[in-house]
This record gives C-alpha cells, structure tokens and sequence, in this order.
C-alpha cells in the first residue's frame, strides 16, 4: 500500500466508513494502466486517456467553464486525476461539490498514485458511488474518459449521463421549423379531422392487464405461448407496436391494438388486408398511404412536441407520451386506459442471441448489428450488445415506470436489457 494511498483512504475512512469498506473490496489490479507522457503525463487506461497528456490543469479550467460560475452546488461524475475537483473548489460561490464515483477500481488505483488529500479532505465534498443514485442530478460534468470506462455497477447512471449530453442534438431530428415535417402534418390534417380520438379509450380497462409487444429478438421465443394465450377466454388485450405487427400475424395472432408514431412506417410494416378487427392509434405525420389502407378503427394522439402545437385547438386529441420509440405511447396508452399491471415482450432494448429484432433480417429495421458497439446489462448480469438510442429509450421507459407506481410492470425476458422497475414474470421467465 502506497504512502499515498494511506493518506487518501485515512481520510476517506475518517468522512465515509462505507464507501471506504467498498472502496477496499476493490480489485485496482485489474486495471490496465499505463502512463502516457507529452508535454506533461496521464494515465491511459484500456487505450483511453484519463486527461490531457500536455496540460491537464488547462483541461481542467475549460471543463470547469461549462458549469455555472454562481451555482452553490455542483455535481462532478468521475474522479479523473482530481483537477477539476481542485478547479471547481477554488470557487468562492460554491457550497457542495458532489463527486461521483464511475469505476470503483480506476478510483482505487489513482489514490495509489497520487495525493488527492485536499479534496478530499474539503468540507464542501460528497463523495459516493454513481450507482447508488437511481437518477442523476444538476448541473453536472462528466469526465469523458470515465464515461467509458464506467463499470458495470454504475453503467445506469453512465446511459443516463450520456442520454443528457446528447439531448440537444438529438432533439434537432424535431426541429419545428423543418418543412419536410411541416408538410407531412399539412398532408395528415384530412385524416386526423375523420378519425377518432385515442381519448376515447382511456379509463375503458380499469384494473385489468394488458400485454405491451415489442420487437426486440426474445419475442421469438414466446410466440407459441402467445398464440395460445390469444385465444383463450377473458384473456389480457394485446397492444403491439408497428414493427410486431407483421410477425405477430405471420405467427397467427391478432393484436388489439397497434401503435405507430414513426413517419418511415409504411405498407411493408403495416400491411392491411388482415386489419379489419385491430384499432390503429397512430399519430399524426405517419403515412398517409398507410394510414388510409387500415381496415380498423383509427385513432389518434399528439405527443407533447411543439409541432402539433398548431393544430391542438383546432383538432383536440388525447395525449401520449414519446421517449424515442413507440414502445413508450403503447405503455402510456395502456396506462391511460386504467390497467394495473403491464407485461412487456420483446421489450430487449439490446441484441441478444445476436439479433435485432424479431421477423425482420438484420438492418431492415435500422443499423445492423456489427456497427453495435454499445452495452447495457441483463437480466443475468452481463453485458449484452447494444446501440446509443437503445440505451436512451431504455431510460426514459425506466423513468416512465418510475413515474407510475400504481401499475405493476413485468419483463418476460432476462436476455434483453434488465429494466429498472419491472419485475421478472414467473410465467415467462422463472
């Protein structure tokens, strides 16, 4: 043990028993670190630097502009080497500066290497795990390095840091202003004033449950036993969204209800000769051709996006929520119809078993699976292949559920992505 690290884990022990104690249990020999010199010196570790190589301390200041100068308290997820710790403390204004851990045996190893005493020791510092936290807090900064690096314990809170940092650029693809999208609602406009209101469903299953079908590769597996399931009396109502459909019937099963919000649907995905006796909730800016060729009753819904702001009053629908990707409207649309609990299928947000969805070849529906270089954690633990948005709209269904406790939400799968909030099926996955 390092005088060093005698002199930061004293003080640690002294502030924080517990994290000291888990800090302990730590393996720091399993990091693959080496130092990497320029002008000045860092560490690099499984190839990626912790900090600039010429001039950390530079580094440290330019990081500290992003963060509010007058704010009381600040929230710093990574560790690093302690320079914008040390930055952010040399400000008069602040009262707490939170520092959140991201890999527990990184952290260990640099308080081997370095004294990160006055830190430590500064009254205004929280210190705990990033994981701890079921959600993550503001403002914030989040080392670079460390959101790659991030272990598995703490990798919720890596997606939802990253989910935040990217929002703004993600939300351009909605941008108000876009003619395109402007024009796809002008064309919708004739079809949205003759077809229902998705409001008229709410509250109409009050205390039931519902099925919510999704297209990720386990629904493969649970095909046969939803097929049975389907024709059995007083059975759950079967929501699914778009992209099911086709496999769903294929399968011989007839959904309820579908829910589609993406303009890129069309025929091939909703193919309608079999849509007689399953409603359509749509929203507007779907295909015109698609939505017109839909046997079925049809309703629709805004989501809370600026651009139906222009037609709310004129054309009043029921609203449902969009996190990203239709799986969240058709866990909200079961919600507002008043169901207590929810069993989800094929809801993987991952690629297990080295698919990407279920009926559809690999890339039909979006990147293939080669160019997934993402992970999240399953059900059993272990990291399974992912892509960037999948993580995303993981997240905001997580915090969906979060939102309503008074539904009950099941997983049927533990090869898919581990869903924070929803229970294991015993039926499905014992």
């Amino acid at each position: 043990m390092s005088e060093f690290f005698q002199r930061n884990a004293d003080i640690i022990q002294a502030r924080w028993p517990s994290l000291f104690d888990r800090l302990m249990r730590e393996d720091s020999d399993k990091v693959d670190a080496v130092l990497t010199e320029g002008l000045g010196s860092t560490l690099t570790v499984d190839g990626v630097q912790l900090t600039s190589r010429h001039d950390r301390l530079a580094e440290a200041r330019f990081q500290a502009t992003s963060l509010p100068d007058d704010s009381p308290a600040l929230h710093l997820y990574g560790t690093g080497l302690g320079d914008l710790q040390a930055e952010l403390l040399r400000r008069p204004s602040l009262r707490h500066l939170h520092v959140y851990i991201l890999n527990g045996a990184l952290f260990k190893l640099v308080l081997q290497l370095l004294d990160h005493c006055a830190w430590l020791a500064d009254p205004r510092i929280e210190l705990a795990y990033a994981g701890d936290a079921a959600e993550i807090a503001l403002p914030f900064f989040a080392l670079p390095a460390e959101l790659v690096l991030a272990d598995d314990f703490n990798a919720k809170v890596r997606d939802r840091l990253i989910g935040e940092v990217h929002l703004t650029y993600n939300n351009r693809t909605f941008d108000i202003a876009d003619p395109a999208l402007v024009a796809l609602l002008d064309q919708s406009l004739p079809l949205l004033r003759a077809d229902r209101d998705v409001a008229e469903l709410f509250g109409s299953r009050a205390g039931e449950g519902v099925l919510v079908i999704a297209t990720g590769p386990t629904l493969q597996g649970h095909l046969p036993a939803l097929r049975h399931l389907r024709e059995q009396p007083g059975r759950p109502l079967f929501i699914c969204v778009d992209t099911a459909y086709k496999p769903l019937l294929a399968a011989g099963i007839e959904p309820d209800i579908v829910v589609s919000v993406d303009h890129k649907i069309r025929l091939h995905h909703l193919p309608p000769e079999a849509s007689a006796r399953t409603a359509l909730v749509y929203m507007p800016m779907l295909d015109v051709d698609t939505l017109a060729a839909w046997q079925g009753p049809r309703y629709a819904a805004y989501s809370d996006s600026a651009l139906y702001d222009r037609v709310r009053d004129d054309i009043p629908r029921g609203h449902l929520f969009v996190g990203g990707s239709v799986i969240h409207p058709a866990v909200d649309l079961a919600v507002k119809m008043g169901v207590s609990r929810i069993t989800l299928f094929g809801a993987d947000f991952a690629f297990p078993m080295n698919r990407t969805h279920t009926g559809w070849n690999d890339g039909d529906l979006g990147p293939q699976l080669a160019v997934a270089r993402h992970w999240v954690l399953d059900g059993h633990g272990q990291r399974v292949r992912t892509q960037l948005n999948f993580r995303g709209y993981l997240i905001e269904l997580e915090r969906f559920i979060a939102r309503h406790p008074e539904v009950a939400f099941f997983n049927t799968s533990r090869a898919g992505a581990l869903i924070a909030g929803a229970r294991f099926d015993q039926e499905f996955c014992p």
